[in-house]
């Protein structure tokens, strides 16, 4: 099981969001923090901004949040960057041989427990804020500095 990139990515922009603040943010900047393309950046910005969590100035670099760290989950991110489509952890794979006992039924017996797991997993990122994340961050810039 893999979640893409793009959530933690999405994270790490706002990391940079909050370590940097007052510094001009363009995506060429936020791209070399996370490494990868600007382009990449760009399209993950606008996903957050769709989704109502930041407020974009074109050309200058002004990023803010709409609303507070402590008021944004990682469960309000992981549903930013994944669309309708990627909402479901779990594909179950989809021909299985009618004529088969355990074919014919393995689907059914799969929707529950996977189900299941999908509503933890989201109950636990809904639990865990932005704030969080970024104390974390600071206090391990802290550490590093006092080396």
């Amino acid at each position: 099981m893999q979640i893409s990139s793009k959530f933690t990515m999405a994270i790490h922009l706002f990391s940079c969001i909050d370590f940097f603040s007052g510094r001009k943010l363009t995506s060429d900047f936020l791209a070399a923090s996370i490494g990868t393309n600007p382009v990449v950046v760009r399209n993950l910005l606008r996903q957050l901004k769709q989704a109502g969590l930041l407020e974009i100035s074109r050309g200058t670099g002004g990023i803010l949040l709409k609303k507070p760290f402590s008021e944004i989950s990682l469960l309000d991110v992981y549903n930013a960057v994944h669309g309708a489509s990627e909402k479901s952890l779990f594909r179950i794979h989809e021909n299985p041989n009618s004529n088969c006992p355990v074919g014919r039924n393995i689907q059914k017996a799969l929707k529950k427990p996977l189900e299941q797991v999908q509503q933890a997993m989201e109950a636990e990122l809904a639990s865990i804020k932005l704030s969080s994340v970024k104390g974390r961050v600071r206090r391990l810039i802290t550490k590093e500095a006092k080396g």
